[in-house]
């Protein structure tokens, strides 16, 4: 079997978020082969993903094996060091990655899940993400066993450390009432908050029982979560906007969290996403919990690879997947075709493509 293609672009529907979740989060690969079989992923980096996929790694791959998975990788990797180590280009990367492992499964007539080594039970518990407390009022009573509260749009702007923190802890304490003291309840800070407004807020949220706190800081403020961490109160996590095992290495080796999230259709595809869950395996201290984990590319490795599994909703705008198991009363089931069980009418889809940007 050998690679005849790889294709890309970039699907849309109408409820699309108009924002760089779209433009720039993501993109769907196509790997086709000369026995007929087609393998999908999806990945990012929008137009800019697309082009990276169908130049530079469209020509590593063809007329390869697409069975040789982990060597494509290195390969894809190598030949993108000068321009691609993070960002863009990894979440190109990814979509492709997943290409290939959905070849392999469809070839050998498997379920993702089942290579890598089985499901450890046949469904999973969820967790949703909502952005304030009006919307968790609205969604409490559904049997998930957790719910995390986005506030990153949050920041402090006009007010003090002081009078911030204290408005923060209380609506963690108010969504910590509307859940009650079973379910686990997370906060999402997505890297807006400052360090002493960070440290004023867990300080204060001793009562919340808080399963972890996200992205508190910038990605580059490495001292600023050694600080956090070390006030040993309230996990922190992160990952969601990384790149690579080796980065997550950095984290698991430093502790800067207790928590990863990588983000399978950005971090480097399901290639890296296994080799972070072997990371967090040396350590009996370090949780996997992936970025949106309740969707198709990642449920595989959460039901086969994680000891407490725990699968974030996804993205529901992405109605052209379909074969995305959908979430009933908490709960999602792990499918069982082969690859990831997925299957993409290409003729109905609806893409976009580029804008014209005149020269001036």
């Amino acid at each position: 079997m050998k690679i005849t293609n790889v294709r890309a672009c970039q699907p849309v529907t109408e409820t699309s978020p108009d924002d760089w979740r779209t433009s720039i989060g993501q993109i769907l690969v196509a790997v086709d082969t000369d026995c007929g079989v087609t393998g999908y992923g999806v990945g990012g980096g929008g137009f800019a993903g697309i082009h990276v996929v169908q130049t530079v790694l469209r020509d590593v791959l063809l007329g390869r094996n697409p069975d040789q998975i982990e060597d494509l990788w290195s390969e894809m990797y190598d030949a993108t060091l000068a321009f691609g180590q993070k960002g863009i280009v990894l979440m190109a990367m990814s979509g492709v990655d997943l290409a290939l492992w959905d070849v392999r499964g469809r070839a050998e007539k498997q379920s993702i899940t089942e290579l890598l080594g089985g499901a450890k039970q046949t469904r999973l518990p969820t967790y949703i993400t909502v952005w304030d407390n009006e919307a968790l009022a609205k969604v409490a009573d559904r049997p998930h066993r957790g719910f995390k509260l986005h506030l990153g749009e949050q920041a402090p702007q006009n007010e003090s450390v002081d009078d911030f923190a204290d408005r923060i802890a209380g609506e963690l304490r108010e969504a910590r009432r509307l859940i009650g003291p079973e379910r686990e309840l997370m906060a999402d800070a997505w890297m807006k908050w400052s360090r002493p407004a960070s440290q004023a807020v867990i300080e204060r949220i001793g009562d919340v029982n808080l399963s972890w706190l996200e992205e508190p800081l910038p990605l580059d403020d490495e001292s600023g979560y050694e600080a956090l961490v070390g006030l040993g109160t309230v996990p922190i996590a992160g990952g969601e906007h990384e790149y690579t095992s080796g980065a997550f290495r950095k984290l698991v080796d430093r502790r800067l969290h207790s928590v990863l999230q990588p983000d399978v259709n950005w971090v480097g595809g399901l290639t890296e996403l296994i080799r972070i869950y072997e990371l967090a395996a040396e350590h009996d201290d370090i949780r996997v919990c992936p970025h949106r984990g309740a969707e198709i590319w990642s449920l595989p490795a959460v039901a086969a690879l994680d000891p407490d599994p725990l699968a974030e909703s996804g993205r529901p705008w992405m109605t052209w997947v379909n074969g995305q198991p959908p979430i009933v009363d908490g709960w999602i089931e792990i499918p069982d075709g082969p690859g990831f069980g997925i299957n993409v009418d290409e003729a109905a889809l609806k893409t976009v493509t580029p804008p014209e940007f005149p020269w001036p």
